[in-house]
Parts: structure tokens; sequence; C-alpha cells
């Protein structure tokens, strides 16, 4: 689904690799633990102790990657297509062993991880299903993987693109696509996943505790987390 049918904002619209290149330095002043971190904590599925070896797929600054060492995963891999994103995980010392690529072909091994994870990439992606097929060959038997993703119904009411203030104080967008839950479902399935979880996350007190600009956007869902299994 074509995200300028519901553009309100109309920035400059830049890809991925140079938009988190120019975000880097201010990205986590920007986002909250409210928006993806606090949805993991309310996901059933899986336990977070039993993880042995993740692999987090557009890892970022490392902030998912820290939260999982925090909770006891001991190994985790990350994967960024941004070289200055990946500069400040490899400061952060939370990852394992970290690598420039595209979360979609990550030329990790195959079959090596009890989990796959990936936290606010899927709107840069215009087609799902590489992703939910890479995570796929990357996950062991038995094996989960969790997506957190803004959601589709925030994207189009809001038409708020992915975007950030560059060093002239231009707002500028990063590419971003609409995928329904109806999409993730069918890329998940055809994939050879099984859906165990999904939680999703409506703007409430604690977002506008946050974010109090956006009271306009009380109780409607904002971000949404999939855990599926490779059974």
């Amino acid at each position: 689904m074509d995200f300028q049918t519901f553009d309100a904002r109309g920035y400059r619209t830049v890809d991925v690799r140079t938009g988190y290149g120019e975000w880097v330095a201010h990205y986590e002043d920007t986002v909250e633990d409210v928006m993806d971190l606090a949805l993991l904590e309310r996901l059933v599925e899986p336990s977070w102790q039993s993880v042995r070896r993740a692999a987090d797929l557009g890892c970022g600054t490392g902030r998912t990657g820290q939260w999982l060492r925090d909770r006891g995963v001991t190994r985790v891999d990350g994967v960024d297509v941004t070289q200055e994103m990946l500069e400040l995980a490899r400061r952060r010392g939370a990852h394992e062993r970290l690598v420039e690529a595209d979360a979609a072909a990550t030329g990790l091994p195959g079959g090596s991880y009890d989990l796959v994870i990936c936290s606010l990439i899927d709107e840069h992606l215009d087609d799902l299903r590489p992703l939910y097929a890479e995570a796929h060959r990357l996950a062991a038997p038995g094996a989960a993987f969790v997506l957190v993703t803004f959601h589709p119904h925030f994207i189009m009411t809001s038409g708020m693109p992915t975007h950030y203030t560059n060093a002239a104080g231009e707002p500028v967008a990063i590419a971003t696509h609409v995928h329904l839950i109806s999409d993730h479902v069918a890329a998940g399935l055809g994939a050879g996943w099984r859906l165990a979880d999904l939680q999703e996350n409506v703007i409430d007190d604690t977002w506008l505790a946050v974010k109090p600009k956006w009271e306009r956007f009380r109780n409607h869902p904002f971000s949404a987390a999939y855990t599926w299994r490779k059974d």
C-alpha cells in the first residue's frame, strides 16, 4: 500500500542508509521505550530467559540487543545497513557480532538462532516476504521470530512517516511503507511460520506522559508485536 496516499507531512524523503546515517546522533533521544520495548514486556512468548542465541535484525544503535542482554540472553548477533548505527551499537557492546547487511539478506548462518528479532524496521521494506523468509532461514527448529512494527492504523490515521530533523533543522522523512496486519500474516504463513502471539499497543496515559501533544490520538493503536514459531 502506497504511503503517499496518507502522507500529511510532505517532507523530503531519503533512503534508509541516508536517513539513519544522519539521524544517528539523536536517534535515542527520539525513539521512546514505550514504542517498542514496552511491547516486548507484554509478549507471552517467548520466554526470554530460555533464549541462548539471538539474531537482531536492523539492530540500529543496539537498544534491542541491550534489552535482550539485560534479560539473560548471552549471545546476540546484530545486522544493520547503516554503518553509523553499527558504530554506536559496537560502542554499546551488547552484541557478540555485528554485520553491515540488509535485514532480508544477512549472510548469517542458517538454522543457528533460537530467537530472531527485529523492531521498527519493516515500514522501510516495500515487500515483507524476504524479511520473513530470511528470519525463517536463520531460525533453528522451534525458534521464535519476534517482530515489532508501527501499527498500520496509526500510519494511515496520522499521515506521519518515519522522520527526523537534520543538522540544518529540516524535517526529513525516511522511505515509509504501509503493511496491513493481513500482509504480515500472509508473509509469515507463507514463509512457514506459525503465529504464537500478537500484542497491540494503544496510545494511553503512559504514552501521553511521554508525548502529550498526541492527545488527539488517544486510544488509537500505535504499534504491534508478533511472535512467530518455527515448528
